[in-house]
Formats: C-alpha cells, sequence, structure tokens
C-alpha cells in the first residue's frame, strides 16, 4: 500500500521517568587536636635562610615478632636425617634392580636350554633320512637290517 492511502494510527511516546540520585550528606569533618603539641624546628641553610616548620616522626613500622633460633647442631641433624633416607631408599633400589635383573638373566637361560633341548630332541628323534630301521656306519660300509651295502 502505498503511505498516502494508510489509515492514520495515534501515535503514543512514551518517556522514561528518571529516578533522583540518592542524597548523600557528605561526614562533617572534625578536626583532631594533636595529643601532645608538636615542637617547631628550625633549620639555617648554609646561604643563610631560617627554615622553620614542626618536626615529623617518620612511621614506624610495628615491631616484627623474634624468630626462634634454630641451633646448628638441629638443622645438621635434620639434614643428615634427610640423607640416609636417601641413601636407604637408593640402595633399596638398587637391591631390586639387582634381583630383577638376576630373574631376568635366570628366564634366559632358561629360555635358552629349552630351545637347545628341543633341538636336540628334534635331532635324535628325527633320524637320519632313512624310513626305519637302524644305520650304523662302520668303516665307509653300511650295514642295515643285516644287509651289507658296499
Amino acid at each position: 500500500m502505498h503511505p498516502d492511502h494508510t489509515p492514520q494510527r495515534a501515535v503514543e511516546v512514551h518517556r522514561p521517568t528518571p529516578i533522583p540520585a540518592p542524597v548523600t550528606h557528605p561526614a562533617p569533618v572534625v578536626p583532631v587536636q594533636p595529643g601532645t603539641v608538636p615542637t617547631v624546628a628550625s633549620i639555617v641553610l648554609p646561604d643563610g635562610r631560617v627554615v622553620t616548620g614542626y618536626a615529623i616522626d617518620p612511621a614506624r613500622p610495628e615491631p616484627v615478632a623474634a624468630k626462634l633460633a634454630v641451633s646448628r647442631a638441629a638443622v645438621n641433624v635434620a639434614l643428615g636425617g634427610v640423607g640416609f633416607l636417601a641413601v636407604c631408599g637408593g640402595l633399596l633400589l638398587l637391591t631390586s634392580f639387582i634381583a630383577a635383573l638376576t630373574a631376568f638373566i635366570g628366564q634366559l637361560i632358561i629360555l635358552a636350554a629349552v630351545i637347545f633341548g628341543g633341538w636336540i630332541a628334534v635331532q635324535v628323534l628325527s633320524g637320519s633320512g632313512h624310513q626305519g630301521g637302524t644305520t650304523v656306519n662302520i668303516r665307509r660300509a653300511v650295514i642295515k637290517r643285516n644287509h651289507f651295502h658296499g
């Protein structure tokens, strides 16, 4: 539709209501009198001028609680204990390693014996390639089932 043919509607305009800022009352400043009247100090500068003012004590930090002294003997005993535990742990690991290495070598020996024993058994039980019978070599002659082959 063309804008000329649209019916006119009433347009409502909404304007937000501002929220008033809270009223803050500044705290009254109360002058605090020092407990004692500070002394006035005067300093004469090298060029002859005199500077006068109040001496201000520097802020002192709160005293730190005194550390308890640790004797050298106690430190040495503690370090010796730590060293002793380290050596004991190292020896325990070393003995465990040696035991594991010994077991591994034993297993290798057993494996070699089984393989070699199996090879020997195959050689003994397979025969020398002949089909049955016993073969005996005597001075280049072969005797097989009471037959002489020269």
